[in-house]
């Protein structure tokens, strides 16, 4: 029992960790998106809004790589605690349930939609209004 345990907090922390990315990604678009709009203001330089946009879907498809990455370790998490104790390998490889998940599926996730979607739209406004 305790292997199984031991098992399931590594899947947990890796969880956690590709959370946290997924956090620190959306930390950063708003940042690298501020500084470049304060630069775009002064100058009034739609270079520096298009390259916005560019970082803002770039961040997009990182953070739902992350989700993805992280639906696949949930996946292993609930096939792990279903194991019994002399079948737990402390394998982390979630190879096998890449046909459950699609990577497409979570950049149309509502967190990506959603957060990224509004970004882009807000520096579409703007650039058309400049």
């Amino acid at each position: 029992m305790e292997e199984k345990l031991k098992h399931l907090e590594f899947i947990q922390e890796t969880i956690n960790r590709m959370a946290r990315n997924s956090f620190l990604l959306k930390g950063w678009t708003i940042t690298i998106m501020s500084g470049l709009l304060a630069f775009s203001s002064k100058k009034l330089m739609c270079f520096y809004l298009f390259i916005s946009l560019v970082i803002v879907v770039f961040f997009s498809l990182l953070d739902s790589y992350y989700l993805y990455q992280e639906k696949l370790f949930i996946k292993l998490y609930n096939h792990t605690r279903k194991l019994s104790n002399g079948d737990i390998d402390f394998s982390m490889d979630t190879n096998q349930f890449k046909k459950d998940v699609a990577w497409f599926d979570c950049f149309k996730s509502n967190s990506i939609k959603i957060f990224y979607g509004g970004l882009i739209v807000v520096l579409l406004i703007i650039i058309f209004i400049i």
